[in-house]
């Protein structure tokens, strides 16, 4: 009996998690375009095609579409089915061993962490912002749980240092070079990982994710892929390194300069 029920909560995580990164694909491609993830139903990109239910099943329709449109015939980006087997594997990962209240509300957090981190990543990389409203999501269940979960202390200076520390810096360095240094999107986004990793580890997220953008951007540089004053996303350091402390706290704790 133990064993059924752990392949039918791995089943029915991956299930949802194949939903859900279909619903993703929405968000990525809709959000930074400033366009409604809601309405208009899916549709083709190249010829407007209204999306069918059975076109739209999670990697089955893209396998038995051919990966093309069913009425231009256009190709369909292999990031689409890629990214529901991305999350529909997260989802089986952090499928919960139990259908207790308390065990199911904990895969929906971290579920909903690593869907946030998924799509800041993608769009960081193609648009170079964090958009606000992926944020607020954040912001919506990160607080109600640090509030739940840890003293005041904890989650209100972390949340302070988080935001506070790189907006001061930025503040500053706009002041003095006239150029922007992170985005908006990044200082909130420090913010918000604040409240749930508290001073110590948001310090530790800055200071990580701070070093290992310049190393790669200095790489970059050096084999000549990037010029001095190109853009780079920062994102994505952030987000590999609050990754790591929130889904691996052990490990992470191995790499931190603050104690």
């Amino acid at each position: 009996m133990p064993d059924e029920i752990f392949y039918l909560t791995k089943f029915l995580s991956i299930t949802f998690g194949l939903m859900v990164g279909s619903f993703l694909n929405v968000v990525i491609h809709r959000i930074p375009r400033e366009q409604s993830i809601v309405f208009p139903g899916s549709t083709c990109p190249k010829c407007g095609h209204k999306i069918k239910w059975y076109e739209n099943i999670p990697v089955l329709s893209y396998l038995a579409l051919g990966g093309k449109c069913s009425n231009c015939k256009t190709k369909i980006s292999l990031r689409y089915p890629i990214i529901e087997l991305t999350v529909g594997i997260i989802a089986g990962l952090l499928a919960p061993k139990f259908f207790t209240p308390n065990a199911i509300l904990m895969f929906l957090f971290y579920f909903s962490i690593a869907c946030i981190f998924l799509s800041h990543f993608l769009i960081d990389i193609e648009f170079q912002i964090l958009p606000d409203k992926i944020n607020l999501y954040f912001l919506a269940i990160a607080l109600p749980f640090a509030i739940l979960n840890f003293p005041l202390a904890y989650w209100l200076i972390g949340g302070a240092i988080g935001f506070l520390g790189p907006f001061t810096v930025t503040y500053l360095f706009y002041k003095l070079r006239g150029q922007i240094g992170l985005g908006g999107g990044d200082i909130k986004l420090f913010g918000i990982l604040g409240l749930l990793l508290g001073p110590l580890g948001v310090l530790n997220t800055i200071f990580l994710s701070c070093m290992i953008g310049a190393i790669f951007g200095i790489t970059l540089i050096v084999i000549k892929k990037m010029g001095k004053d190109t853009p780079l996303a920062f994102g994505p350091f952030i987000l590999i390194v609050a990754a790591i402390q929130i889904f691996f706290p052990e490990f992470a704790q191995n790499f931190y300069f603050v104690n």
